[in-house]
């Protein structure tokens, strides 16, 4: 592609990275003399169709949760443009390696690195959170160990910033091994979403690899129904067993049992610690580490979605259009029947009835093909309608009905909810027989009474 030469008042200098929305450029600032990091959105992102303003929206929204912190943990944002039919984010250019890329040369923090990073990772959360600013996909690849012992946190491409309107019900944004319970069961959210990343975070860097792994919808599971492993008991070299209590609490299932703010989870990890931190003492573990390029803190934009590469012979803005349009009926799992569906089909009629015969509520259904009908997608190259949906079939060793699967998913969801969709796709795949269908579906309630309760509603359906 052809890279401009110019871009608002700054002289491009180079490429730092090209990714499926963007290019990011290195700059040159005129005035103050100094490199920035210019972060662009492609031309066909801006449109004017529905997943372009959304896109569009998240650039926008990036530059403005962004460029209301002032912190030095945190990436500065200099200025939102556009120029040459590019919008752009000039931004603060930092030469560093994130977490994750030191993590990834095989490098083990020691015991007295890890209270330095968690300590500048949540002063500059508790800064972003003073100011109503909720990251949201707060992981190693967004935490950049910079020059000087220096920490910056960079990314706020799906942040939210309280009382604000960009945020749709039910989308599913983040990165699914760090994203907490009410992410993925579609509960209200806020600021302490950032507190259980960190905690994984945190987790990771004690063991290596986050409390939960796994494809989507077992990780989805294990989130939202199993306890972590305690930091103590993983493979290796043994960690401080104070560890254990302070990553419980940050990744406490309700919201309320977590650390109630950035502060206190940072006092608690001060306290367990018993001594004065030095909170940049990692720096030598980095110097040392196995060279590695230098890694430029303004990543490719992304739209926050997990399609993955097994769907190559696809577009992936199509991919990221059909999940949207998905997600809006069926919230979170949305990405994982895109993608299912995308290996499976070639054309976008197919597509887009493989994912319909998904959604089971006939009114939920009509909706999702009405935005199909309304976006232009979904028809054959002749301009043919909407493919029929299939009706959907269930492969456990008992043939169930489709109103019995449907029943047992509404009556599961009010007490678990939009998780209940995964759990009776396991006891559909699972049983032997209705009775243990049923049986399946209950014991994905933990309170007695109410299982038993679930258990003889189950049983009236027809």
């Amino acid at each position: 592609m052809t890279h401009p030469k110019r871009l608002g008042k700054y002289d491009i200098t180079g490429v730092l990275g090209e990714g499926a929305m963007g290019v990011v450029y290195m700059g040159f600032d005129p005035d103050i003399r100094r490199p920035v990091a210019l972060k662009t959105i492609r031309r066909q992102l801006t449109d004017g169709s529905d997943f372009a303003a959304t896109i569009s929206a998240r650039f926008r929204n990036e530059a403005q949760a962004a460029g209301r912190l002032a912190h030095p943990g945190i990436v500065g944002v200099y200025e939102y443009g556009e120029d040459q039919d590019v919008a752009y984010i000039a931004m603060e250019y930092v030469e560093g390696r994130s977490i994750a890329n030191v993590l990834a040369s095989q490098v083990r923090f020691p015991d007295e690195d890890i209270p330095g990073l968690m300590t500048q990772l949540l002063d500059a959360l508790d800064h972003a959170h003073e100011q109503g600013v909720w990251h949201r996909d707060i992981k190693p690849a967004n935490v950049i160990l910079s020059r000087g012992g220096r920490l910056k946190l960079a990314d706020f491409g799906i942040a939210r910033i309280d009382a604000g309107g960009l945020t749709q019900t039910h989308m599913m944004v983040g990165t699914p091994s760090y994203m907490a319970p009410e992410q993925f069961t579609g509960g209200p959210i806020d600021a302490r979403v950032d507190i259980y990343a960190a905690g994984v975070v945190l987790y990771v860097l004690l063991t290596g690899r986050p409390p939960f792994v796994g494809p989507t919808e077992s990780l989805m599971y294990k989130v939202v129904h199993e306890p972590p492993p305690l930091p103590s008991a993983a493979d290796g070299a043994p960690r401080p067993y104070f560890y254990d209590e302070i990553v419980t609490r940050a990744l406490a299932k309700d919201p309320a049992g977590r650390f109630a703010s950035a502060a206190a989870f940072r006092e608690a990890l001060t306290t367990a610690v018993g001594q004065p931190i030095d909170a940049r003492s990692w720096e030598k573990t980095v110097i040392l580490a196995a060279p590695s390029p230098v890694m430029p803190v303004a990543a490719p934009a992304t739209g926050g979605s997990s399609l993955g590469s097994a769907v190559r012979h696809w577009d992936r803005s199509v991919l990221e259009q059909a999940q949207a349009s998905l997600a809006q009926v069926i919230g979170p799992m949305a990405t994982v029947l895109v993608r299912r569906a995308a290996r499976e089909c070639d054309s976008l009629p197919d597509l887009y009835a493989r994912l319909a015969a998904q959604v089971t509520d006939p009114g939920a259904r009509q909706t999702f093909l009405g935005r199909v009908a309304a976006s232009g997608h979904g028809t054959t190259g002749s301009g043919q309608g909407h493919a029929a949906p299939h009706p959907p079939s269930h492969a456990g060793v008992v043939a169930l009905s489709d109103a019995l699967v449907d029943g047992a998913q509404r009556l599961l969801a009010r007490r678990v909810g939009p998780i209940a969709k995964i759990v009776v796709k396991k006891a559909a795949s699972k049983a032997r027989d209705r009775q243990d269908f049923l049986a399946l579906v209950a014991d994905a309630v933990p309170d007695a009474a109410q299982r038993s309760a679930l258990l003889s509603e189950l049983e009236r359906l027809p």
